[in-house]
């Protein structure tokens, strides 16, 4: 059953569901789509998350009722999932020393060597649920519990930006330069949210593949980043994944 709340003076927040799936992040995804193909000018602003989208709207051109209506309307269409395939980004990123200091703590916290957790982190294909905290930051789903590990207790004030943490049973990436708790890991040498275009690297819906490169290798990538001529890589993933 899909829920309808005013939020503030110019939002509309619909709950899809109150659990976390890929199904219904799927369809949070697909009405927001739908959303933004429909309603265009009117609409604001789309923030999709785990299982919700809020809408900002244009209360000069539409009214709470009027735009309560129109999304009513598209309801039905969000049973049809878009089953195009996926994109993974390859995420390349260089675990342990000065660029992911809290290694150590996350592998005595789960009695691993520090090898295992960077095997376990790597060989895991991660689903971009939502972005959130700061402009680019992926809140991604299907990290192992072997690995999962509390906040800090006292946050740093801030953490550089692609920095990889673990928070508890979640994995990320700082886009930005930020305060932050979790437990840092890596770094990746990649832009996740370009302040100029207003623009994020990933999107909800896609997944993220890390891959663990040595220093020299993040330093040849972090030249070709700065010099705008790294070219992302990316694959498809199956329908029967």
């Amino acid at each position: 059953m899909i829920n309808y709340k005013p939020y503030g003076d110019s939002g509309l927040l619909i709950e899809i569901g109150n659990e976390i799936s890929d199904e219904i992040n799927d369809k949070v995804l697909t009405f927001t789509n739908l959303i933004e193909n429909e309603l265009g000018s009117s609409i604001v602003e789309t923030i999709p998350a785990y299982n919700s989208v809020l809408i900002i709207y244009d209360t000069l051109e539409l009214n709470y009722d009027d735009l309560l209506s129109k999304v009513k309307s598209l309801e039905e269409n969000i049973s049809v999932i878009n089953k195009s395939k996926n994109r993974i980004v390859h995420i390349p990123t260089v675990y342990g020393g000065e660029y992911g200091e809290d290694l150590k703590i996350v592998a005595d916290y789960n009695g691993l060597r520090k090898e295992e957790v960077i095997d376990i982190h790597s060989s895991t294909l991660y689903r971009v649920y939502m972005l959130g905290f700061t402009p680019g930051f992926p809140y991604l789903g299907g990290m192992s519990k072997k690995i999962a590990t509390p906040r800090k207790k006292t946050p740093r004030k801030q953490i550089e930006k692609g920095s990889v943490g673990i928070g508890g049973n979640q994995t990320g990436i700082y886009s930005t330069n930020s305060p932050g708790g979790w437990q840092i890991i890596g770094r990746s040498p990649l832009e996740f949210f370009d302040i100029k275009k207003a623009k994020s690297l990933i999107n909800p819906g896609d997944f993220l593949k890390f891959e663990s490169v040595d220093e020299n290798e993040y330093y040849r990538l972090k030249k070709l980043v700065e010099k705008e001529s790294y070219i992302i890589k990316t694959s498809v993933l199956e329908d029967n994944f």
